[in-house]
């Protein structure tokens, strides 16, 4: 019987490469990504400016230092710079597609959509999303996120991973719509633990992970090295999946 396809994927809160001491250094966060050895991470969080010092354009300077190509999902201008979502991948990207979350004045959200051939014919969409931190954002957005314009599309033809930070804490309608057509990662379960946000005194648990039941969960972990501590207020969270499901 041929063995499925398998594949490594971590979402990390990079928090603009600023680090619990206060200051920017993306070559820490650079580190960090080394660590994981992933084939695949989503970012939230990231500046890019282009023109400046190769470390101010975050998406490319870490795309390059760790070994992937990178895809930008721009939420808004910060200071100039491209701010938003990205995915570093290993793998072909076959499609992009950058949706609008933004529900509420108090900050543009958004996700972007990387169409992966992670094995010759196998496809995986892998969506990459930062919701706000409002309750009543978090409840228009949920109703974007399961729209047949963003997660419920008819165009979407593969199995779907839905990973990024949530901002939810409490099992809110997010949770719940998102609960009801996919699997989720029970960090109970594979990590002993309820929290992991900050890093380093956790007290709510932001980052999650969603996929259809044609995935099956191998392997989860939060990344916990002294450098991942140090590099952002999150801790990236590591899973490998195999394609094929139960």
């Amino acid at each position: 019987m041929k063995e499925q396809p398998r594949f490594r994927v971590a979402t990390y809160n990079t928090h603009k490469c600023r680090g619990i001491d206060g200051r920017i250094r993306p070559s820490r966060v650079a580190e960090v990504l080394n660590e994981l050895e992933a084939d695949v991470i989503a970012l939230q969080e990231v500046v890019s400016l282009k023109g400046g010092r190769k470390e101010q354009n975050q998406a490319q300077y870490l795309a390059d230092a760790a070994g992937y190509d990178y895809r930008i999902g721009e939420t808004r201008k910060l200071r100039g710079a491209v701010y938003g979502n990205v995915i570093l991948s290993r793998f072909p990207v076959r499609e992009v597609r950058i949706y609008d979350l933004t529900a509420s004045r108090r900050e543009a959200r958004g996700c972007i959509r990387c169409d992966l051939e992670i094995a010759p014919g196998k496809i995986v969409h892998l969506f990459n999303v930062h919701l706000g931190t409002g309750y009543m954002e978090r409840r228009k957005q949920a109703r974007l996120l399961m729209s047949r314009e963003v997660l419920l599309s008819p165009q979407l033809k593969h199995p779907r991973l839905i990973i990024g930070d949530f901002n939810e804490w409490t099992r809110g309608l997010v949770s719940k719509s998102l609960q009801h057509s996919f699997e989720s990662v029970d960090i109970q379960l594979h990590l002993n633990r309820k929290r992991t946000y900050p890093g380093v005194l956790p007290i709510m648990h932001l980052d999650h992970m969603y996929f259809d039941r044609d995935l099956a969960l191998e392997e989860f972990l939060l990344h916990r090295s002294r450098m991942a501590l140090l590099a952002s207020d999150h801790l990236p969270l590591v899973a490998e999946f195999c394609l094929g499901g139960r």
